[in-house]
């Protein structure tokens, strides 16, 4: 029996081992999820709306009764010369007892509450972009770092084939030279080549360790684990629609949505301001008991109303509201300048993203006459009728075109996400 539970949990294991090592390729899509999911600035921006959201119930309070509960017991000491007669006047007995339910309504008729509800709603409108942006920088920082390290793992791939073609030269001109053959500078030539190529591997080894780094940091402390990306390097080139619908599509970027949050909070504020200038209605009603005695017999109820004008603060309420305008004319300037450094950066975007894609069709027809050039360089050589510096050249140019070939279809990955953050999409 015992061993049975041993060779199912054994069984298990196994089980859960194999399917680890079967996870399939982390797609950019899975990446980004792993970064949104983790703890990051798009976290702390979802919780700053959470709070902004708190804000609005604060200032919609402000509206709705106040209502409190009040006891009170007094002593009021009599005059030593006239016993019957009290201290306080406002006191009608030596011991005053007052139980007293108060409500408090502000009938807003300056607008400060106003006021405050449309600076509260601003705020969460400026966290609400806060969040678009901040979920969009952290797509852009992820789709960067992946493509780097898928670019990276090509070129380890690129590296190996080169070195192994290196290799191949090389024994193969050592075999000619024992025979007499070749020259034994051929042999040095091919060597050299061998090691430029090992030193290229190297560095590509290097440069994905690193980009492994960047790409796991942003879910995880295990950064050294290394990551299996999905190959989204080979297979057709997606094609951009440069015709995008609009005649300014960078005006739908967030960043547009946080200026008027902005310009609203600063509007909102100079009203604030102006409706310490006006008067200010408000209305109060008690029930309860005020008495000398603990008696619910005494009850009753009493209401007030208090309109408080201000007369010696008209300076300092101007002074604030015109800051306050003055603020909100500044964003109006900020956005404008926004407005020109997004189109110019549309447009770069638009123009990279173009010149990148013809890129890729003349770094894959260079890849093609590489390998043909390599080809025949060794067939002459073999033959008799070539040079090995003809072969090491045809190396080196074929391997700086595969580099080329990767480079350029990476760049227009990340070429196409800085166009759709352009864009605003």
């Amino acid at each position: 029996m015992r061993w049975h539970i041993v060779r199912t949990g054994l069984l298990g294991c196994l089980a859960l081992c194999a399917a680890a090592q079967q996870q399939p390729p982390l797609t950019l899509a899975d990446c980004v999820r792993l970064a949104t999911s983790a703890q990051s600035v798009a976290g702390i921006a979802h919780q700053q709306l959470e709070i902004a959201h708190y804000g609005i119930v604060q200032a919609r309070a402000g509206f709705l009764p106040q209502v409190s509960v009040g006891n009170l017991l007094g002593y009021n000491s009599p005059l030593p010369y006239q016993p019957e007669t009290f201290s306080y006047i406002a006191s009608n007995g030596i011991r005053e007892y007052s139980s007293l339910v108060t409500t408090a309504v502000e009938l807003d008729t300056s607008g400060r509450l106003r006021a405050q509800f449309s600076r509260a709603k601003a705020e969460q409108d400026a966290a609400q972009a806060n969040v678009k942006l901040s979920e969009r920088d952290l797509k852009r920082a992820v789709s960067a770092a992946y493509y780097r390290l898928l670019l990276a793992q090509r070129l380890i791939e690129v590296s190996r084939d080169n070195l192994a073609e290196a290799q191949a030269f090389e024994r193969r001109t050592r075999m000619l030279a024992e025979g007499m053959e070749v020259a034994q500078a051929d042999v040095v030539k091919a060597a050299a080549q061998v090691a430029f190529f090992e030193q290229s591997l190297n560095a590509a080894e290097l440069e994905a360790k690193l980009a492994n780094h960047d790409l796991a940091a942003f879910w995880t402390t295990d950064v050294d684990a290394p990551l299996s990306l999905a190959d989204e390097l080979t297979g057709p080139v997606p094609v951009t629609d440069s015709n995008a619908p609009g005649a300014a599509p960078y005006m739908r970027r967030p960043e547009f949505n946080l200026f008027d949050a902005r310009k609203r909070g600063f509007e909102a504020d100079a009203q604030r301001a102006m409706a310490d200038r006006l008067p200010q209605l408000s209305f109060v009603t008690q029930y309860g008991f005020d008495s000398t005695r603990i008696s619910m017999a005494d009850r009753g109820y009493a209401g007030f109303v208090q309109l408080n004008i201000p007369v010696f603060d008209w300076f300092r309420s101007q002074s604030a509201a015109k800051q306050f305008q003055l603020q909100a004319r500044q964003v109006d300037i900020q956005r404008e300048i926004a407005a020109r450094t997004f189109s110019k950066e549309y447009r770069d975007a638009l123009a990279r993203v173009d010149m990148i894609y013809s890129q890729i069709a003349i770094s894959e027809k260079q890849v093609k006459l590489s390998e043909e050039d390599l080809r025949l360089a060794r067939v002459r050589y073999e033959g008799g009728e070539g040079l090995a510096l003809d072969v090491v050249t045809a190396q080196q140019q074929l391997a700086q075109a595969r580099t080329n070939y990767l480079t350029a279809r990476a760049n227009y990955m990340i070429a196409r996400v800085d166009l759709e953050v352009a864009a605003g999409q």
